[in-house]
């Protein structure tokens, strides 16, 4: 049971991503989350409205059960495989983050003063999760799919357009944390 507990090295979990990754090659398919909401929003009837979501959804099944899958096995992780609240980040990460107010830094999975029910209340952290999530459905879109279609299904099946987007999402993410973060908390 302690193997399954414990965070599994790269040389494990490594193999196992490249070895489904060549699965999915092999049958002409192509991982991504974000295509899934395209595909649900087809499902709905949105191909009606929008020529964007016009497409045969059927054909994209089987990533909605790829979806299924993660939220089975997050909640499996979560509620089974969890040793602890805490996740694992350096105490000079910690208290850098409590510097900012983030008080539950090193104690919790996600932060509470942004993920609890309570933060929905608070006004800035209502107008940040607001921002942040047109931020990423929209820069998705543009991206055309999400951090992990590009860097695990692009990158593996060598797009040109998928290393652009890694190395964006890359130079944002430094951005993010070394300017933008300190500026807002």
């Amino acid at each position: 049971m302690d193997f399954i507990l414990q965070p599994w090295p790269w040389y494990v979990s490594g193999p196992m991503i490249a070895l489904i990754m060549f699965l999915l090659i092999m049958v002409e398919k192509r991982f991504g989350m974000s295509s899934n909401l395209r595909t649900m929003c087809s499902m709905l009837g949105a191909g009606k409205k929008n020529e964007f979501f016009n497409f045969d959804w059927k054909s994209q099944r089987w990533n909605l059960v790829v979806v299924l899958g993660a939220v089975i096995g997050g909640f499996i992780a979560s509620h089974f495989l969890t040793p602890n609240e805490a996740v694992l980040i350096s105490e000079k990460t910690i208290s850098n983050l409590q510097v900012l107010g983030f008080e539950s830094a090193g104690k919790t999975y996600l932060p509470t003063e942004l993920f609890s029910t309570s933060a929905l209340s608070d006004l800035k952290s209502l107008v940040i999760l607001i921002i942040g999530g047109f931020l990423v459905g929209f820069g998705a879109r543009y991206a055309g799919g999400c951090t992990s279609g590009h860097a695990i299904s692009g990158l593996s099946n060598l797009q040109r357009p998928s290393l652009i987007a890694v190395i964006g999402f890359f130079i944002g993410g430094l951005v993010m944390v070394h300017f933008l973060f300190p500026l807002i908390f």
